[in-house]
């Protein structure tokens, strides 16, 4: 398994028509539609409101969607993720279809399922775009103009179920996650990922309204920015040795190196985010973004959040929060 917090995400441009083709199983079996809007755009739809719009356009594309969900609670954490793509195995999903509603633009993209926890193999995926929403699904509807597809039976309108993993466990449940502090980081590196790793985990990321269409400038002048700030707050904070990760290593790669311990970011809704983790909501917060540190014990896959909810809109103030509870 590989390790990282954050993954580089690079756009040359958006074309109308993105490179490549649909993929064959499109026309061949079920997808998934993850869906991610901005709250911003006009007019005002949240995601379910933009399932409903874009059903029957890929339907008429020739595609079999037959769930729908936000893309930013599937990819919540690793551990959420994971589960995800546990339930769409079992429903044999062949497809994943992101629909990205932003101010200014939208897209539709296609990839089939990787069947495992990444989802998607890469962020190089066929897909359309439009000024609009409206844009992206007529041209996307017209793709199957001149196909022939094999999905006959589909539904006249989209679903929004739940999913549920081999265990039976649902996603949005706690998974390992424990409200303490682990033992012997003196002993062992805690190992630090480098913003723009070579990661292969956080695909799905790529797609969200927030993110999607970055220039690569302004992403390296963040991660520069980022890992100069991470350094000063670990130099004030942490007093245990650390280990910069600039590349992609295994289990059995970092605990030669005396590597047992991983810090991870995780960002979502913070109602989202305590789901996840087996904790309460608070009312007056759960809505609102924040990023939330834990570090997660390689050896023994436990991921430690801490004994004090330590979350926060800034990522400064939740990692220097995180460091210092670690000392309780």
């Amino acid at each position: 398994m590989k390790y990282f917090l954050w993954i580089s995400f690079i756009l040359v441009g958006i074309p109308t028509l993105a490179q490549g083709n649909l993929p064959i199983s499109f026309f061949e079996g079920k997808s998934v539609v993850l869906i991610s809007t901005d709250p911003s755009a006009r007019p005002v739809m949240d995601w379910k409101v933009v399932a409903d719009s874009v059903h029957q356009a890929l339907v008429a594309a020739g595609g079999d969607p037959v769930a729908y969900y936000e893309i930013e609670q599937v990819a919540l954490s690793e551990e959420v993720q994971s589960a995800y793509a546990k339930g769409f195995e079992q429903r044999m999903i062949k497809n994943i279809l992101l629909v990205t509603r932003q101010k200014n633009q939208s897209s539709i993209h296609v990839g089939e399922f990787s069947g495992d926890g990444k989802i998607i193999n890469s962020t190089s995926l066929f897909g359309v775009s439009g000024a609009n929403l409206q844009e992206a699904k007529d041209s996307f509807a017209a793709l199957g103009q001149n196909q022939r597809s094999k999905n006959l039976l589909v539904i006249d309108v989209p679903e929004f179920p739940g999913v549920e993993s081999e265990s039976g466990t649902a996603p949005e449940e706690a998974s390992g996650f424990l409200a303490r502090n682990p033992l012997n980081l003196d002993v062992f590196k805690l190992g630090i990922p480098i913003e723009g790793s070579s990661a292969q985990t956080g695909l799905l990321s790529y797609f969200r309204y927030d993110l999607f269409g970055r220039s690569q400038e302004a992403i390296l002048a963040q991660q520069e920015a980022q890992k100069t700030q991470i350094q000063g707050i670990l130099d004030q904070e942490y007093p245990y040795q650390v280990a910069w990760l600039t590349e992609a290593k295994s289990d059995e790669e970092l605990v030669r190196d005396r590597t047992q311990f991983l810090l991870v970011r995780v960002e979502g809704r913070e109602s989202d985010l305590k789901k996840s983790m087996g904790l309460e909501s608070n009312p007056e917060t759960q809505t609102q973004t924040v990023v939330k540190y834990y570090i997660k014990l390689i050896v023994r896959d436990e991921l430690y959040i801490g004994p004090v909810w330590d979350a926060d809109p800034d990522w400064r103030v939740a990692l220097r929060n995180f460091l210092q509870n670690l000392q309780k």
